[in-house]
């Protein structure tokens, strides 16, 4: 009992240093501190057997994750940082804002973001991309601001984060330990993607018009950034060229040679050669761009690898074994137990991809054991994982809300949780009843 007291207060007081701003480097060590404590974890590691410590497991957690996945985080960050330095990836979005138009601004801002995520651009790149062209687009509108970040997230962290084919790392992770491809369960991933698409547009927009008809509108304020200037961009076709490139790159390393991991490091990385050769006359200074890509790079990885040792401390205690021995133990469809596992540790870390880092290892052998389709098993721990990662506390959420739009959790959270939360959580729960199916 005392055990879960401390997982659930560590999880809980994590949630609510992150929602008042504090760094979720200094967040999640200390509140892992305070769930080792009430798991009597030890803080060193014993010196006679050197058994499990807090400072050791955190840290092992930590590394861990940089240590598999940093050149990702570091190739898809100069790939974002490329496109966006030359102006690519504003004239996609562009492209998009404008063959969609005033009437659709909320749908254009989605559409925007989802076409540069799928094409493995960097979420938090397509954000601080696309976040200027939103704003203007809802002043034009005169639509609420506050709804900005639910649009930006929706259109990055969702349908195109987790579908099948998708070159972000929560699609990549399951590969490694199911034997999958980027590409599993594409038939389910589909139907799930639209659904999710389709109806997370339709709950977006009656928000926005029951809170129009309440007498909201657009807020100017005085810190508000710069309108850009969309007059000499690149052609939105060469935009798309090194986008195509990383997909089909990853399609053929990962399928057809069967690379694994690798493929998307190769396909990140021809991408980026790709993007660089195309636009090579646009940059003022690539040195200072890559060098900036690469500190962002850090910054991204460390917040997640940070939540990943929360979650290593975590699973140290009796309260999260006995909840996966019960979550593992659930009768029928092991889908439904892989998704409840998944949901529950991605939500104890906030972090989709620092959440199935902890759990595949754990949880993969036992549902391959007992006969689960490898591939099913993929899609739903992928889609899963996209769903309460999104609670205050992941740092997508945290700095798109704040860092980006300017907002706080109070006015923007709760239809950023209906997109992000609600919509891939039944999404999820579409996926393993097609599955059932034999689909």
């Amino acid at each position: 009992m005392l055990s879960m007291f401390g997982l659930v207060g560590g999880l809980l007081l994590l949630i609510l240093f992150t929602i008042r701003g504090m760094n979720i480097l200094i967040a999640a060590p200390l509140c892992a501190l305070l769930v080792a404590l009430f798991s009597g974890i030890p803080l060193l590691p014993p010196m006679a057997d050197g058994g499990a410590s807090f400072t050791v497991n955190y840290m092992t957690g930590f590394a861990g994750f940089l240590k598999d996945w940093f050149i990702v985080f570091l190739l898809g960050a100069m790939f974002g940082k490329v496109m966006e330095d030359s102006g690519a990836a504003d004239s996609v979005a562009h492209w998009v804002v404008a063959k969609l138009g005033m009437r659709h601004a909320a749908l254009a801002v989605i559409m925007a973001c989802a076409i540069l995520t799928y094409g493995g651009v960097s979420v938090f790149v397509v954000a601080f991309s696309v976040f200027p062209m939103a704003l203007s687009l809802f002043k034009e509108a005169n639509l609420p601001r506050r709804f900005i970040p639910a649009a930006l997230a929706f259109g990055s962290v969702t349908f195109t984060m987790t579908s099948a084919g998708s070159v972000e790392i929560q699609n990549f992770l399951p590969m490694e330990y199911l034997g999958t491809t980027q590409f599993a369960g594409w038939q389910v991933s589909i139907f799930v993607a639209l659904f999710m698409a389709l109806s997370g547009i339709w709950w977006f927009e009656r928000m926005m018009k029951r809170a129009v008809a309440a007498g909201e509108c657009y807020d100017e304020r005085t810190d508000d950034p710069p309108q850009k200037s969309y007059d000499n961009l690149p052609n939105p076709f060469l935009g798309l060229i090194p986008l195509v490139s990383v997909l089909g790159t990853s399609f053929y390393f990962s399928v057809i040679l069967e690379y694994g991991k690798s493929s998307l490091i190769v396909a990140l990385l021809v991408g980026l050669l790709l993007a660089i050769a195309i636009y090579w006359k646009k940059f003022n200074n690539l040195g200072v761009a890559l060098s900036s890509a690469t500190f962002g790079a850090l910054i991204a990885i460390s917040n997640t690898c940070a939540v990943v040792g929360f979650g290593s401390i975590a699973k140290l205690t009796p309260a999260f074994n006995d909840a996966l021995i019960f979550m593992t133990s659930i009768p029928g469809n092991g889908l439904i137990g892989a998704a409840v596992a998944i949901s529950v540790i991605v939500a104890l870390t906030g972090s989709a991809s620092g959440g199935q880092a902890i759990a595949l290892p754990l949880i993969a052998p036992h549902y391959l054991e007992a006969g689960v389709d490898p591939d099913a098993l993929h899609r739903v721990i992928a889609i899963t994982s996209g769903g309460l990662d999104s609670l205050p506390h992941n740092g997508y959420v945290v700095t798109t809300i704040r860092a980006i739009c300017g907002e706080t959790h109070r006015t923007a959270y709760l239809p950023l949780a209906a997109l992000t939360v609600v919509i891939p959580f039944v999404g999820a729960i579409l996926a393993i009843a097609l599955f059932a199916m034999g689909l």
